[in-house]
């Protein structure tokens, strides 16, 4: 089990930690539900450091990007940051990853996940081999803390040497954070705005308590994995293992948007077969049920006596709960003839059906 620079610092808070992706990460420091709010409310600070992080550079490192995932590194401008996949020769998604071409334009960084790095970096440097370029795993040499929420920038300007109101979304910048150099990206897994930092091995507990501080007067604490959980469903973010996974492609989990078809790389073909007929016949939908019981991953969903999908994802969404009264959400694969939303359909429990209705995603989308 691999600990992050953090484990300490999360012990001493009191979170109740849990293995995850092969490391040991705090799941709750609080209730689950409780932290989600402080997120949506205030801001919330996450250890990220189970996180896979690779450097990409050399003279080919843009060509060997195109070839290795869907979205399009030709147009990415330095400092910008996309959303991408990494398939399998059928098509079929092996991870989500985002991709960062450098501020000073002299190569790029990828983020990947805990549970595929391994399997991420053998492929990576498999098909490096066809290019002038260095693969470069810095997991281990380079944390990742991030703070989530809206008063994250007030809460983040304090310590930060940058502008902050300047940077965009899906953007990154060298900067200093509470005098460390370090590279700030805007990005997030919760919905909110929101900051990830890349601190440099042996200042992680620095810069943990640094925000830790700032953050005081702001209301923000310290959030586990089950709130981020939580927070990303409700945000219509998926994950990997529930909503894609080698099992599923792009196209049905309505990811077509972060697949360019202008480059070579793996598992394009297959695609575009896939397009050519049609589809698969299923289509990831949102679904909502005010039911006392909730749709948790695996649960067939029904149409009458007819079962035509299944629970991806599911769990109380606290922010839009309201007046008592619990609204339950979740992602699931149906068929793509149920898929329009209004559609009335079941998700079933112990061979018992509970009322739920397709709806759009992302469940909840934070106020501009």
């Amino acid at each position: 089990m691999q600990a992050t620079a953090l484990e300490s610092a999360h012990i001493a808070l009191g979170a109740r930690m849990v293995p995850f992706g092969g490391w040991n990460m705090p799941v709750q420091y609080r209730g689950i539900l409780d932290e989600a709010k402080t997120v949506r409310e205030h801001a919330g600070l996450f250890d990220l450091g189970h996180m896979g992080r690779v450097k990409v550079y050399g003279p080919q490192a843009e060509a060997y990007l195109q070839r290795l995932q869907t979205n399009d590194a030709a147009a990415i401008k330095p400092g910008r940051i996309r959303y991408a996949m990494l398939l399998d020769d059928d098509g079929l998604i092996q991870d989500d990853v985002l991709v960062y071409r450098n501020p000073k334009d002299d190569g790029f960084f990828i983020v990947i996940n805990a549970g595929n790095a391994a399997r991420d970096l053998e492929r990576m440097n498999a098909i490096a081999k066809d290019f002038d370029v260095t693969v470069e795993d810095c997991t281990q040499t380079l944390g990742m803390i991030a703070i989530q929420g809206p008063k994250s920038q007030d809460i983040t300007q304090q310590i930060c040497s940058a502008d902050l109101a300047s940077l965009g979304y899906y953007a990154w910048i060298d900067a200093e954070v509470c005098g460390v150099p370090m590279t700030l990206s805007r990005t997030g897994y919760t919905g909110e705005d929101g900051f990830e930092a890349y601190v440099p091995n042996g200042h992680e507990q620095k810069v943990w308590d640094a925000f830790l501080k700032a953050g005081e007067a702001h209301g923000m604490t310290p959030i586990g994995l089950g709130a981020r959980d939580t927070l990303r469903h409700e945000a219509g973010m998926p994950l990997y293992g529930h909503e894609i996974n080698e099992t599923t492609n792009p196209l049905e989990a309505n990811l077509g948007w972060a697949v360019k078809m202008n480059h070579d790389f793996v598992g394009k073909a297959a695609l575009e077969r896939v397009t050519e007929a049609g589809g698969t016949g299923r289509t990831l939908v949102g679904l909502i049920t005010h039911s006392k019981r909730c749709p948790r991953q695996g649960y067939p969903i029904a149409a009458g006596d007819k079962t035509i999908g299944e629970v991806c994802s599911g769990s109380i969404s606290p922010t839009l709960s309201k007046g008592g009264t619990p609204t339950n959400i979740a992602t699931a694969y149906v068929e793509t003839d149920f898929a329009a939303i209004g559609t009335e359909l079941q998700f079933v429990v112990r061979d018992k059906p509970e009322p739920c209705v397709v709806t759009a995603l992302p469940f909840y989308k934070r106020p501009r």
